[in-house]
């Protein structure tokens, strides 16, 4: 059997664990150990449990497990600070939580001919070269019939809400709506309709309080890819409708990215167009942020240009190709580092995006992203609002860093907020809300949040020297030097009069506020 997660096949046949076309080598007990995780995702696997599986009942120790269980994060890319894939329940046990999709290999067939035949089928449907979605009518299980108007309305909005999407092939609400309160076989509908995802969904109103379930479904193999449950009291029923469609859909673009980029690393490179190109750029960048790898930016970099070799009129593929140049800019380890070069060409790279689809919101945020570290305020918050306008279910964590910059601290939590509900993983809102309780003098807060981004981007030194700030002005200098020996571990040559270039403060106060910390951090002048 094959278990497919993030970039990587876990074959319990072959005893193999494989990220993309590599190899990953894993110690036999760490093998059992993921694959009984995975294999019991459903439910939470108790220490007994997994001695149990894995040893046998034999005895133990703590240290022995502890070490298995981290080594098999290591294998997957996943951290106990992180907690991604794998995550610790207090007391509990362990769960793995990653959108897992299983497909049957028959001895036969070799790594290739699974491919190949993945490909068959995707010719057999027709598919749209964009990723598809169809939305079933949620079903209405209040048991009253004349409320059925509350359940097809948030169906109506998610497909609308959806819509607002350019990268989503959205199936029209007439031909989704030819399903209502049929049993349906979700592989059927996705041929019927040429959709390779499909939402399904109910909605059960009980006295002041409602629930709505909804979930993701890969339309090509029947597998889940999302579920999740919404509980809300209901004031105001069409205020809860318009919060939830939202919410839903929000969250759910997120996961249809994800699984496309999941696609796209099994199909075989001779299939590979720009779309593709495109996709594994964008994963290969998305890691680099979290394990700030120059191999990663190099490789984002090299799969985002191909991308617009094929065409050149990609503005997407533009847009994130001008995210590699601007984090090679802040990278300490990056030939570009603080290179005006750098910035001058992320910022041409945005304003191709923008030229080539002005409606796209990724090319208007990334643009403003590249006007703040050009210092050009107003214009980055003008790009940013532009992007919210094209698409209001837009989410985007960079717009609380030009707000914190733009010294809007206190409306910058807010959008963080959202951020963080919507999508907990990401380690970026974590590190901006403690910059924000740091702006507005909540140094304990301050600490909190920063003291969670740091372990959740161990070698950025931005995280470790705002974390030493913080530190320092809560009075805990020990902690705060701690903090700098961090920051010298990740740039050896690093002294507060380069770092400031990266200070993107609009009020000079502002920028006072971090660097004095920094000295008192005993970070060096120069």
């Amino acid at each position: 059997m094959l278990f497919l997660f993030e970039n990587y096949a876990l074959d319990t046949d072959r005893r193999e664990l494989r990220h993309g076309a590599i190899a990953v080598p894993v110690e036999p007990q760490v093998f059992d150990l993921l694959a009984y995780l995975i294999k019991n995702r459903e439910r939470v696997a108790s220490k007994d449990d997994l001695v149990a599986a894995i040893w046998g009942g034999r005895i133990v120790s703590e240290s022995t497990l502890t070490t298995r269980i981290n080594q098999a994060r290591c294998a997957i890319g996943d951290s106990g600070a992180e907690q991604r894939l794998i995550k610790t329940l207090a007391r509990k046990g362990l769960r793995f939580v990653g959108a897992v999709r299983e497909e049957a290999r028959p001895e036969t067939m070799t790594a290739v001919g699974v491919q190949d035949a993945a490909a068959q089928v995707e010719r057999a449907l027709s598919l749209p070269d964009k990723p598809s979605i169809a939305v079933l009518p949620f079903a209405n299980l209040s048991g009253d019939p004349h409320q059925d108007y509350f359940s097809d309305g948030i169906t109506e909005d998610i497909i609308t809400e959806l819509a607002r999407f350019s990268e989503l092939l959205v199936i029209a609400r007439n031909s989704s709506f030819q399903y209502k309160g049929k049993a349906v076989d979700i592989r059927q509908v996705g041929r019927e309709l040429g959709a390779r995802y499909v939402l399904e969904g109910s909605v059960r109103r009980g006295g002041d309080r409602i629930r709505i379930m909804a979930q993701l479904i890969d339309a090509m193999t029947g597998s889940h890819r999302w579920a999740e449950r919404y509980d809300r009291e209901l004031h105001d029923a069409f205020a809860v409708q318009d919060e939830m469609a939202r919410t839903i859909v929000a969250t759910l673009a997120a996961h249809v990215n994800r699984a496309e980029a999941e696609r796209a690393l099994l199909k075989p490179p001779a299939a590979w167009e720009a779309y593709e190109y495109y996709l594994r750029g964008a994963e290969a960048l998305f890691l680099y942020m979290s394990r700030r790898t120059k191999a990663l930016l190099y490789e984002a970099r090299r799969l985002l240009g191909q991308s617009l070799v094929i065409d050149p009129a990609y503005a997407r593929a533009a847009a994130m190709l001008a995210r590699t140049h601007l984090y090679a800019y802040g990278d300490p380890s990056d030939g570009d580092y603080l290179s005006p070069a750098a910035l001058d060409r992320a910022l041409e790279l945005a304003q191709t995006a923008v030229h080539l689809d002005p409606l796209l919101p990724q090319a208007r945020a990334q643009l403003g992203h590249v006007l703040l570290f050009k210092r050009r305020h107003d214009a980055a918050l003008a790009e940013f609002e532009r992007a919210f306008a094209l698409n209001p279910n837009f989410m985007e964590y960079r717009y609380a860093q030009v707000l914190l910059c733009a010294g809007e601290h206190a409306r910058a939590i807010e959008v963080l907020e959202v951020n963080i509900r919507l999508d907990p993983f990401q380690p970026w809102p974590f590190h901006f809300m403690g910059v924000a309780h740091y702006m507005l003098k909540r140094y304990g807060e301050a600490v909190r949040w920063l003291r969670e981004g740091a372990s959740r981007l161990p070698n950025q030194q931005g995280a470790h020297a705002m974390l030493a700030c913080a530190y320092a002005q809560a009075g805990q200098l020990e902690e705060a030097r701690a903090e700098a020996a961090e920051v010298l571990r990740i740039n050896p040559g690093f002294i507060i009069e380069r770092y400031k270039r990266l200070v993107l403060d609009k009020d000079p106060k502002d920028v006072q506020h971090r660097l004095d910390e920094l000295r008192k951090a005993e970070l060096p002048e120069s």
